[in-house]
């Protein structure tokens, strides 16, 4: 018998490789590897995990000739085409419920922040200025949240506000049916009308990315706050600071940028952030929604699971 071998590519938490090893894998941790390094050992193995370092191409799925599984930790699957592996019969699980409560989380906390200047202030007073008035804030309490996405963490997002007297619009292209008593199924038409707070929760593909665009932003009938922890691309970054420039946006918290090779931008990217990390309007962590001690560990419990259902054998 065959002893079937698993490649873990990134920094997951021990649970999976645990749960594996116990399930009788031969699990190989090598969280530091290239695409170039994993294309040219990928046909010695069954399992791939993998999170958003490692991208899966047609190419490099023909090349994993034994590929039984691709186990991604987390919620997008952009960088893996999902249909040519679905077509060689290799299956595909993601872990979007492991980290959507912490995206809802940090995505509450950063509206929150961004509509009552608490980075702003902070920042002044560690440099010795104290301000009052100009950093009067705004009660979410009565305001309008237009929701667009309402999959794992956009409903999460909107489970958040439950007693903060707001009104939830959401708007998912592909669903119908998940109104509630707090919750309005809304078309993206009613949250240009009446949206205040625009917080995005879509997964990134060709018909989303660029989403919030000039279009979107000039269709907004009165000036809004923007949120954005899904993806970086779903917001055309120079589209958002004209809207800054022209006051059609209050202000933006961003977890999620086009470009987030942070140390290497350069040309438009680098302009455009140092233009964005000027504003005192604008919220900005590194990616980091998803990435708390309790997803770490939900993500890789959630992939144990999705592969025990699947009932994949360790020897062949």
């Amino acid at each position: 018998m065959h002893q079937k071998k698993v490649i873990v590519t990134d920094f997951l938490h021990p649970y999976l490789a645990d749960w594996l090893v116990d399930k009788g894998f031969q699990v190989d941790i090598q969280e530091t590897i290239t695409n170039d390094e994993l294309f040219s050992i990928i046909e010695n193995y069954e399992g791939l995990v993998l999170s958003t370092k490692i991208k899966v191409t047609p190419t490099l799925i023909d090349k994993a000739k034994n590929l039984e599984f691709i186990a991604r930790a987390g919620s997008g699957m952009e960088n893996i085409d999902v249909v040519y592996a679905k077509s060689k019969g290799i299956h595909v699980v993601n872990s979007p419920e492991g980290n959507a409560n912490a995206v809802a989380e940090h995505a509450v906390g950063m509206t929150l922040a961004l509509l009552n200047n608490i980075v702003k202030s902070d920042a002044e007073i560690r440099n010795g200025v104290w301000q009052r008035e100009p950093n009067r804030g705004e009660e979410i309490k009565g305001k309008t949240i237009g929701i667009i996405g309402y999959g794992h963490t956009g409903s999460r997002f909107a489970a958040k506000w439950g007693t903060f007297g707001v009104t939830i619009l959401a708007h998912d292209k592909y669903k119908s049916g998940f109104g509630t008593t707090t919750v309005v199924e809304a078309s993206v038409e009613d949250i240009w009308e009446k949206a205040e707070i625009i917080s995005f929760h879509l997964p990134l593909n060709a018909e989303t990315q660029f989403y919030c665009n000039a279009a979107f932003i000039n269709k907004m009938k009165r000036p809004f706050w923007l949120i954005n922890t899904s993806r970086g691309k779903i917001v055309n970054t120079a589209n958002l600071i004209e809207g800054l420039d022209q006051g059609k946006i209050l202000g933006a918290a961003l977890d999620v940028f086009e470009n987030e090779k942070f140390y290497q931008l350069e040309g438009t990217d680098l302009a455009q952030m140092q233009n964005l990390t000027k504003r005192h309007n604008i919220i900005l962590t590194p990616h980091v929604a998803g990435w708390t001690h309790t997803s770490h560990l939900y993500l890789s419990k959630i992939l144990a699971e999705k592969l025990d259902a699947l009932g994949i054998q360790s020897v062949k």
